[in-house]
């Protein structure tokens, strides 16, 4: 004869799945932060992809380097909001900032990775680099640092970041060493993650808490 579920099984069987359910749900949340440094990871790998595909070298052009691929993390404010953003482009005009015909485009979402417009005030808040709107992100700092302003790398043909390839109101480009640069992302709500990009390789990751070592 065919056995049936008593009752008493069936209450119990709903009351393991509420308990699995209240400790697996909570885990698979999402984590805002974790999230915003996964995204520029990527796209920092991005723009070093694109840096050693679109080699700008140029034997007839001394300053040929200032049209490298590089990322940047500047922030404006908007309607008394500080927005904190990036972008990725290729300073082809030598100007030290980026225009719309410059900036790469997310190969997955078809949007541009920036501001898409030379105003930065002008910054949409649906743009996929637009931290503070997109994650909460509300402090950019580290120590890959230009100009005493804007946090950035850029990239030559083999990969390896620089400090920096504007020569028009900073220094001569100098590749990042000693121990490379970081990217720390703020939230006041979730505190802070380290992305470390290495020197000579370019290689980003996300630091463990103890800043050891890439998780």
């Amino acid at each position: 004869m065919k056995k049936a579920f008593t009752m008493l099984e069936f209450v119990f069987v709903i009351v393991v799945i509420g308990i699995l359910a209240a400790v697996v749900i909570p885990r698979t949340g999402s984590n805002r932060l974790q999230e915003a440094a996964i995204q520029v990871v990527s796209h920092i790998r991005y723009t070093q992809h694109l840096a050693m595909v679109d080699d700008k070298y140029d034997a007839n052009d001394n300053t040929w380097y200032e049209k490298r691929w590089q990322i940047r993390f500047p922030h404006t404010t908007i309607a008394g909001e500080t927005i904190h953003y990036y972008e990725v482009f290729r300073d082809e005009n030598k100007q030290g900032n980026s225009n719309a015909n410059e900036e790469a485009i997310d190969p997955l979402t078809r949007k541009t990775l920036g501001d898409g417009v030379t105003a930065v005030g002008s910054i949409p808040k649906d743009a996929v680099t637009n931290l503070t709107k997109k994650f909460g992100i509300d402090a950019v700092n580290g120590t890959c640092v230009i100009g005493g302003a804007y946090k950035t790398i850029a990239f030559d043909y083999l990969g390896r970041p620089y400090l920096d390839v504007y020569t028009g109101a900073y220094s001569n480009p100098v590749p990042y060493n000693n121990g490379g640069c970081t990217i720390i992302l703020g939230s006041q709500t979730e505190g802070s993650v380290t992305i470390k990009i290495h020197p000579e390789t370019g290689y980003a990751c996300i630091l463990n808490s103890a800043g050891t070592g890439c998780i």
